[in-house]
């Protein structure tokens, strides 16, 4: 991913293709890297796939919250100088699309929510997290996927130090907070905007019935499974869920 990551002014996000917008938005815990499989794939298909690095841990404690993510959202695709843009969200990331979306309609052509928090509370964590537990902080990362494997042992490390880090784990749960106190049930039916959600049968984290309550609420929503499949589809089934995004897009002229 090195090559197409530039920094300017306060953003630091990657790049590659041309054509319409696909703007990614990670998770808490998640990277850039979370969405190698996009990121290779769209823009070969006649999309720019563009992922800023979301301010989650570089924000002061006030800014520290989806509503100010979901501006930050903004202000980012206004300095790109998009018109409107396709947004896909993972977990929280999700649910700073789905806000931006409720915030910014004329912003946003297509949504795109897998593993998205923003209707149930738990999405963060119950328990979570111990600090200076490395085998907790592991069964944790890999409780996310439906094959443990895939939390790889650098994964694990990088969570295992978010944890210990007293600043990170302070704006974990500001977060957290922040995702329960924003819930969308309210919002989502006055949302019209084609929205795809693909998610995975076995998510433990945000399980199959927020899904299918997400798909409810929305109006013009589209809901596909993946099976053998946890909380970050577009890591574990990344060709499955490529192919059901290009299916939706192209379904929907997007």
């Amino acid at each position: 991913m090195d090559k197409n990551y530039k920094k300017e002014g306060k953003y630091s996000y990657y790049e590659a293709g041309e054509g319409t917008p696909i703007v990614i938005l990670h998770g808490l815990m998640g990277g850039l890297s979370n969405f190698d499989g996009v990121a290779q794939y769209f823009p070969t298909k006649g999309y720019k796939v563009v992922i800023p690095d979301l301010p989650i841990y570089t924000q002061s404690i006030l800014k520290t919250n989806v509503k100010s993510f979901a501006k930050y959202v903004k202000d980012f695709i206004t300095f790109k100088g998009f018109d409107k843009v396709i947004l896909l969200g993972n977990s929280l990331g999700g649910h700073i699309a789905l806000y931006h979306t409720k915030l910014y309609p004329e912003k946003v052509a297509g949504l795109v929510i897998t593993g998205s928090s923003g209707l149930y509370e738990s999405a963060m964590g119950d328990s979570y997290p111990r600090r200076g537990d490395y085998e907790y902080i592991k069964k944790k990362a890999e409780d996310v996927f439906y094959d443990p494997k895939i939390a790889t042992p650098e994964l694990i490390d990088e969570v295992y130090a978010t944890a210990n880090d007293r600043i990170k784990l302070i704006k974990t749960l500001t977060i957290a907070k922040s995702a329960i106190r924003h819930n969308m049930a309210k919002d989502l039916p006055k949302m019209t905007v084609e929205t795809c959600i693909i998610w995975g049968k076995n998510d433990s984290v945000t399980p199959p019935n927020v899904a299918e309550e997400f798909h409810t609420l929305l109006p013009n929503s589209t809901l596909y499974w993946i099976d053998k499949c946890g909380h970050a589809a577009m890591m574990e089934h990344p060709q499955e869920f490529n192919e059901v995004l290009e299916k939706w897009l192209t379904e929907k002229n997007l």
